[in-house]
């Protein structure tokens, strides 16, 4: 979005909604309304956001040679960006002391795993975790997933510097770009659970998980004690 461009009130625009349901009241049409016109400024919101990352200065040079092992061996990070001068790393929580991989992780991964081919147009994916990667493939495929790519973390070096320095079990999203020779790290998710608000999960923003903004849409919400699981049984 253009910073400069004179933006028409979100009120005015709301204004010409033209939508309806049956047997709506004039109160709900109000109140919706007016909820249309917080959209609008939330959508200018999210794209104000997106910009101030866009116009990051360099981040710093990665000058480590962080090595993984994928699923056909050995990879260094810089072997991961393929073809492409962007790279998202999501490091989710599966490491050696759990049994199973974080079903909130598995959750939002598994948003990510038919968007492949798509996000692949444009930069490279990886999915790291300081499990063994025997672990990481069987755990793929006991979820279908044939398009993510998962890498092993082993000596947790990487960890250590892009995600946890304790090398916690902890998720992290970090974006790293590359040129003129160099990789630098451009981007991570920062907004940690010493930042939620009242009431609140602790969660980043934007929140990468469509499952949450669906529920979001709803009546009931997220909910304050309902989360993602890796199994269902009995419709519980």
């Amino acid at each position: 979005m253009n910073t400069q461009t004179e933006l028409v009130p979100a009120k005015e625009l709301a204004e010409k909604n033209r939508a309806g349901f049956p047997n709506e009241s004039a109160e709900y049409r109000r109140a919706r309304n007016a909820l249309l016109a917080e959209e609008i400024e939330l959508r200018r919101h999210i794209e104000r956001v997106a910009e101030l990352r866009r116009r990051l200065p360099p981040g710093g040079e990665v000058t480590k040679d962080y090595r993984f092992t994928g699923e056909t061996g050995p990879v260094s990070l810089a072997e991961l960006f393929g073809d492409k001068d962007t790279l998202v790393v999501y490091s989710y929580m599966f490491g050696p002391q759990r049994e199973k991989p974080c079903p909130m992780c598995t959750s939002l991964m598994g948003s990510f795993e038919g968007k492949v081919p798509d996000i692949e147009q444009r930069v490279a994916l990886a999915m790291v975790a300081r499990s063994p990667i025997e672990r990481l493939v069987e755990a793929k495929k006991a979820r279908g997933w044939t398009q993510l790519k998962v890498y092993s973390d082993s000596d947790g070096a990487y960890t250590r510097d892009y995600v946890s320095a304790e090398d916690a079990d902890v998720p992290g999203y970090t974006v790293f770009t590359r040129g003129d020779g160099r990789i630098r790290h451009f981007w991570s998710g920062e907004i940690g659970g010493d930042m939620v608000d009242p009431g609140q999960d602790p969660r980043g923003a934007p929140d990468m998980d469509p499952l949450w903004t669906l529920l979001d849409t709803t009546p009931e919400g997220r909910g304050a004690d309902w989360y993602p699981k890796l199994e269902y049984r009995n419709g519980g």
